[in-house]
């Protein structure tokens, strides 16, 4: 493995799935603006921010809205979201995450979050795994969306190491480029022909402990 002392995590799809909530909040909006919304447009919002995301969706449905409309729209999706994530608990957390972050934790690796989600902190909450990150960097907290390397280095820098020693756990390829960017190791969660440029694939981080629990 690599030489980790620093491990930064994605948050949806790798360590909790939240992508169901959000593709039916926007699925939602989608219907009130009068569109269908598919799975297969879902895949273009994976790893971008949340106003980013609607520019996607507005695009799909050829629909225009001026700066203080999407504000309205954006905040009413994520107020759908919210109200989905209420019922989130550690059970729904992904195979073997909660093993691998407690590993991880006892072997010394200092651990951070680098999530474009704007609710990371509500999410690791409602999870019960706060306690667990040595540094949380979310949407809050960077100004440019993966591609950029901006939330890893911050995560890094939060964490007092170099990129060099850091490696980023991502299932998006917006995600592997970012790490990429930033002069990171990082192992895709899912396939090389979906995720091309990771150092390593695993299906879950089940994969990354050394019992395989």
């Amino acid at each position: 493995m690599f030489n980790m002392q620093g491990a930064i995590f994605d948050l949806d799809g790798v360590i909790v799935d939240t992508a169901k909530y959000h593709f039916l909040a926007w699925k939602r909006l989608a219907a009130e603006l009068g569109f269908d919304f598919t799975q297969a447009d879902n895949e273009r919002l994976k790893g971008v921010s949340r106003m980013r995301s609607l520019d996607i969706l507005l695009d799909v449905g050829r629909c225009a809205m001026n700066d203080e409309e999407k504000e309205v729209a954006a905040s009413k999706k994520n107020a759908w979201y919210m109200e989905y994530l209420g019922t989130l608990k550690q059970s729904d957390m992904l195979p073997g995450a909660l093993e691998y972050l407690n590993y991880l934790k006892k072997q010394g690796v200092r651990i951070a979050l680098g999530s474009a989600s704007k609710n990371a902190g509500f999410i690791l909450e409602k999870l019960g795994i706060g306690g667990l990150f040595d540094a949380v960097i979310d949407g809050n907290a960077v100004s440019a969306a993966k591609p950029d390397p901006e939330v890893f280095l911050k995560a890094a820098s939060a964490l007092s190491l170099s990129p060099s020693v850091c490696t980023v756990f991502e299932d998006s390829l917006a995600g592997i480029q970012a790490a990429k960017a930033g002069g990171m190791k990082v192992v895709g969660i899912g396939s090389p022909e979906l995720l091309p440029g990771a150092d390593m694939y695993v299906s879950c981080l089940r994969a990354m402990h050394p019992s395989g629990v």
